[in-house]
């Protein structure tokens, strides 16, 4: 079964110096029908005005993930890691025991914009990590970005996930092999895509579930993000 989230029906947060679309219930945004899918909390896509973010916070039990868009992110934490964000790469902060963490956009000028994603651990209190890492994109292919096994071009996630980035140019098409009973949820970062027979574009999320195998058909060139969830 394919069910998608269409960008416009997620919830919605603007403030002076932040806009933002929740995929899930997040904060002052609730939708008892998508709380949640499988491990997969959080899907935000935040947009950050020039010199400023969000300030030093506590978070716990809780792998977050933050790919960045457009423009760069500026990390601090709590851990004494300082670190920029920016397009190609990825990074993830296991909470774990709990950490705090600022993020802010250091520009000047231009705005930052990033998708803020949160996936539930497999064990509690955790002892607290960061990682970051380069994306070593191929073209037309899955590329690796985070799972349960830590590699040079991939970050270690505290869940039984593993994470994709596609980017696929206009008419191609690749099939993605669902193993056993597994659940995929794509978030389609920009283009236009067909799930099967369904049209998705950028800001969509789609959930995929019950099936053997999903064909994933580029009508612009364009970039999602994979989840194949237990």
């Amino acid at each position: 079964m394919i069910t998608i989230r269409h960008a416009h029906d997620r919830g919605h947060t603007r403030k002076n110096w932040l806009e933002s679309w929740h995929t899930f219930s997040f904060e002052t945004y609730y939708e008892p029908k998508h709380k949640h899918f499988r491990n997969l909390r959080v899907i935000n896509q935040d947009i950050i005005a020039p010199k400023l973010g969000f300030g030093l916070h506590a978070h716990s039990d809780m792998e977050i993930m933050t790919y960045v868009l457009k423009g760069s992110l500026t990390h601090r934490d709590s851990m004494e890691n300082e670190a920029i964000i920016q397009p190609g790469e990825i990074q993830i902060m296991s909470a774990g025991s709990g950490v705090s963490h600022s993020e802010f956009n250091s520009s000047q000028t231009e705005s930052v914009e990033f998708l803020q994603i949160w996936i539930l651990p497999d064990k509690k209190s955790l002892t607290p990590s960061y990682q970051q890492r380069k994306i070593l994109k191929k073209e037309n292919e899955l590329t690796l970005v985070a799972s349960s096994l830590m590699s040079k071009s991939s970050v270690l996630i505290h869940q039984d996930v593993k994470i994709f980035v596609c980017q696929l140019s206009a008419g191609h098409e690749l099939d993605y092999v669902i193993q056993g009973e597994r659940f995929i949820w794509l978030q389609i970062v920009k283009g236009k895509f067909l799930i099967d027979n369904e049209l998705v574009s950028a800001g969509d999320g789609v959930s995929v579930s019950a099936l053997e195998k999903i064909k994933i058909t580029a009508l612009h060139e364009g970039e999602l993000l994979l989840f194949d969830l237990s």
